[in-house]
C-alpha cells in the first residue's frame, strides 16, 4: 500500500470505532480534509484490493484484511510512541506527529523486535490500546471524568483529546497517567468540577472533564 492508502485505511478504521453504522464519504473527507471526489477516487482503489466493502451513496465498511491492515498500521504507530516517550524522553504532546511518519515503516520483523524490546505494551502514552501482532486488543473498562459522581474516585487510564495543546495543558495541571483523581464538587452552573489530583484541588471545565478517561479506583 502506498501512503496515502494506509493513511485513509487508518481514518477508516478510528471512524468505525466510534459509528456502528457504514462510514460515510464526506466524514472520511472531513476527518482527512480532503473533497469527498478524491475520497471516493481513493474507495474504489481500496475496493479493487479488498481492504473495503464500498458502494456508491451506501458509504463504506473495512473487510477483514482491511481491518486487520489498519490495526497493524495503528500497531505501529502506536508502539513508536511507546520508544519515543520511554526510551528517547519526548514528552507525550510531542509524539503523534513523529509516530504518523515512522507508522509506514513496512518491515514487520522491525516492529515484533521493537514490540519485544518495549516489554510487549498494551497502551501507548495516551493509553490508547495497542494491537498486538495478531490484531487482538486488549480493552480496559473507563469512562470520562465528566460522569463521575461527587467522592467519587478514579486513575486517569487515557484521554480522548490527544491534540498538543491539551496535553500540554495537562501537564501544567500535574495530570497524568496514573493520577488519582477525585471529584470533592460539580457546579450544576457550568458543570465545572473540583477535583483533587493526587494531593492538589484545582477546578476544571466540562470540557476538560469529558477528555479524561478513567477507571474507577
Amino acid at each position: 500500500m502506498t501512503f496515502s492508502e494506509e493513511n485513509y485505511l487508518k481514518t477508516i478504521y478510528h471512524l468505525t470505532i466510534i459509528s456502528d453504522s457504514e462510514i460515510s464519504t464526506n466524514a472520511i473527507a472531513e476527518k482527512m480534509e480532503t473533497k469527498a471526489s478524491s475520497v471516493t477516487d481513493m474507495l474504489k482503489k481500496l475496493a479493487e484490493k479488498d481492504l473495503v466493502n464500498y458502494k456508491k451513496y451506501q458509504g463504506v465498511s473495512l473487510t477483514e484484511k482491511g481491518k486487520l491492515s489498519a490495526k497493524m498500521i495503528v500497531r505501529k504507530h502506536r508502539l513508536w510512541e511507546v520508544f519515543l516517550v520511554e526510551k528517547l524522553d519526548f514528552s507525550w504532546d510531542e509524539v503523534h506527529d513523529i509516530a504518523e511518519e515512522l507508522e509506514h515503516i513496512k518491515s514487520e520483523k522491525l516492529i515484533n523486535k521493537l514490540d519485544d524490546f518495549l516489554g510487549n505494551p498494551t497502551e501507548d502514552p495516551h493509553g490508547d490500546p495497542i494491537p498486538d501482532v495478531n490484531g487482538r486488543i486488549i480493552k480496559i473498562e473507563k469512562q470520562l471524568l465528566s460522569e463521575l459522581h461527587e467522592n467519587q474516585i478514579g486513575i486517569c487510564v487515557g484521554v480522548k483529546d490527544t491534540s498538543s495543546e491539551f496535553l500540554k495543558y495537562l501537564d501544567k495541571q500535574g495530570i497524568a497517567l496514573g493520577s488519582k483523581i477525585e471529584i470533592i464538587a460539580k457546579e450544576s452552573f457550568d458543570l465545572s468540577v473540583k477535583i483533587k489530583v493526587d494531593t492538589n484541588d484545582l477546578t476544571i471545565s466540562n470540557k476538560i472533564a469529558s477528555n479524561l478517561f478513567v477507571k474507577l479506583n
